[in-house]
């Protein structure tokens, strides 16, 4: 086989999506599964090539013609395989209900289809354009002041352990360990800096180029753009133009709308090339798409718990809608229990492990984002010292690529166990265990922060540097305070 030609100064080199990219992905999820990719693997390699890149997005130089047409049929060859674990790691929405003995009953009298599955209404007409530059009126416009206020302290979580994430964003480890330990701040417990950290220890562990001019302590003015803000701002619009009974297709008409390509990653970038194919949901997240069980679907979570505070089991519901439009499996699961543990803290009156508890009554419990989920939460409340928690997280699910939904989810509840639901300590907790840090930091920052109650009760160090304001590409928000994204997000909690 001819060697790869070095790409061309000026050439394109998209990530998340070429063949000879995904294959080496693919070869892994099918041996997470329970498939046996041996035969793909040895044909891959006999004919010259590479495994899938660790941390990066694409490989440094294209394949040739030959070697991309084979990649694509090994694809196909590895779709065909059925996984020996489907009927503990169901997909249809009725089957992953029944699969649930503690499947939650509706807090409230819903349009549902079958055994539970929600009707596929498209909902209300589209809300016009909020005027976002008017206050909100507590005492006017929001139902519930206490559910708004509640809200604002999510937005800001949400932020905050995003925020704190980032500059370690795709570091080892010990890359993270020894970041913070250079500066005094092990155990994690403020924003990481590069004030007084040795050049040998930035030369080993340098921080991710891209956030580090806007997210170190020293840096920080304001919210920057992430994608895991991002997500929970369209899935906002989605119930502000069709209701809660949204159908996963409209979803994808949304994004096609209002989310440029160039702003999706992995199992997203996948499913909009495969919109732009001609392909309908649910194809869209299987077809050559090796990223459908890591963590996408569960960034997009929060939103369905927070506008359905109280009710896990209609949460679990849009968040399925959701998620399948680019995700299966146990990357689905992720996003159901982020959006049921979400509800569940969203009444206010539960506390953190009643939430966790919510969020695994939606989870199929023979699958393995469940086991991971139930591992971490056993090894928090067994463990004072959380780095050995970490540790033992690191040797069960360290096979496991580093945005995979099973071991960041079980570091999330771990994180939060640990925690006991206080902020500060879960959001510290999450972003060092490691792996997908910001995703991690800003689901637990999430719902620890609605656990809080009230912005006030979320330190001032945390909450100031940002403002009040977040950035972002997704049109008619960009400078949107948290205030009025909180206010926008009870109106839609109203709606029926």
């Amino acid at each position: 086989m001819t060697a790869p030609a070095a790409c061309a100064p000026d050439s394109v080199r998209l990530t998340w999506a070429q063949p000879e990219d995904l294959i080496g992905h693919e070869l892994r999820q099918a041996a997470e599964d329970g498939r046996n990719p041996e035969p793909a693997r040895r044909a891959w390699l006999a004919a010259g090539g590479s495994p899938a890149p660790d941390r990066a997005g694409a490989s440094p130089t294209p394949a040739p013609p030959e070697l991309r047409a084979l990649a694509v049929g090994l694809l196909d060859e590895l779709a065909a395989q059925k996984s020996p674990l489907s009927a503990a790691e169901p997909q249809p929405w009725r089957a992953i209900v029944a699969a649930c003995p503690d499947w939650p009953r509706p807090a409230r009298r819903r349009a549902r289809g079958p055994a539970g599955a929600p009707t596929p209404d498209p909902g209300p007409a589209a809300s016009p354009a909020p005027d976002r530059d008017r206050d909100p009126d507590p005492a006017g416009q929001d139902p519930d002041v206490e559910l708004r206020t509640r809200l604002e302290a999510a937005w800001l979580g949400r932020a905050v352990g995003c925020l704190l994430g980032k500059p370690v964003e795709k570091l080892p480890l010990e890359g993270i360990r020894a970041l913070a330990r250079a500066t005094g701040n092990w155990p994690l417990n403020d924003w990481f800096s590069e004030r007084g950290v040795p050049a040998e220890v930035l030369a080993a562990h340098p921080w991710n180029r891209r956030s580090a001019p806007t997210s170190l302590a020293e840096n920080i003015d304001g919210m920057p753009e992430d994608d895991d803000l991002n997500y929970p701002l369209l899935g906002l619009v989605l119930l502000q133009r069709h209701g809660k009974g949204f159908t996963t297709a409209d979803v994808a008409r949304l994004w096609l709308d209002e989310l440029p390509a160039g702003r999706t990653f992995t199992a997203e970038r996948v499913a909009y090339r495969n919109l732009l194919l001609g392909l309908e949901p649910p194809a869209t997240a299987t077809h050559h798409n090796p990223f459908r069980e890591w963590i996408g679907a569960l960034i997009r979570a929060d939103v369905h718990g927070w506008t359905n505070p109280g009710d896990p089991a209609a949460a679990a519901a849009q968040a399925y809608r959701d998620a399948a439009l680019t995700h299966t499996g146990n990357g689905v699961y992720a996003a159901l229990f982020i959006a049921a543990a979400t509800a569940e803290a969203a009444t206010g009156r539960a506390d953190v492990h009643t939430a966790l508890r919510a969020g695994l009554a939606v989870v199929p419990p023979r699958s393995r984002l469940a086991e991971a989920v139930r591992l971490g939460i056993r090894a928090a409340a067994d463990e004072p010292d959380f780095d050995l928690v970490v540790d033992r997280l690191h040797a069960r699910y360290g096979h496991y690529h580093w945005v995979h939904a099973v071991p960041n989810t079980a570091l999330i509840a771990a994180a939060l166990t640990h925690a006991d639901g206080d902020f500060t300590r879960s959001v510290c907790r999450a972003v060092s265990g490691g792996w997908d840090t910001d995703s991690n930091g800003a689901t637990a920052g999430a719902l620890a922060a609605l656990l809080a109650g009230s912005p006030r009760a979320l330190p001032d160090r945390w909450t100031a540097p940002l403002k009040n304001r977040l950035a972002t590409t997704v049109p008619g928000f960009d400078g949107i305070g948290f205030d009025f994204l909180a206010h926008l997000t009870a109106q839609e909690a109203a709606r029926s």
